[in-house]
């Protein structure tokens, strides 16, 4: 069984309050994953640190800046 973290955990671990977490620039080392299904798209838009915020970025140079571990996450 999978739990969640609570709001002030993901706070205290990335930086980031929750609907916002950037995948690049987090506090703590923690492991990244990256959907395989993502890299259909020319572009892909993340979290970059506020729940109003994104950035634009290609898959290649997402799996390069994260060091993400590209995962089959959805089915």
């Amino acid at each position: 069984k999978v739990s969640m973290a609570s709001a002030d955990d993901v706070k205290y671990i990335t930086g980031f309050t929750i609907g916002g977490v950037s995948p690049i620039g987090l506090l703590k080392k923690v492991n990244v994953y990256i959907d395989n299904s993502l890299e259909r798209y020319n572009y892909l838009y993340a979290a970059a640190g506020h729940p109003n915020c994104v950035f634009k970025i290609d898959f290649d140079n997402l799996h390069k800046i994260t060091n993400g571990q590209i995962k089959v996450i959805t089915e």
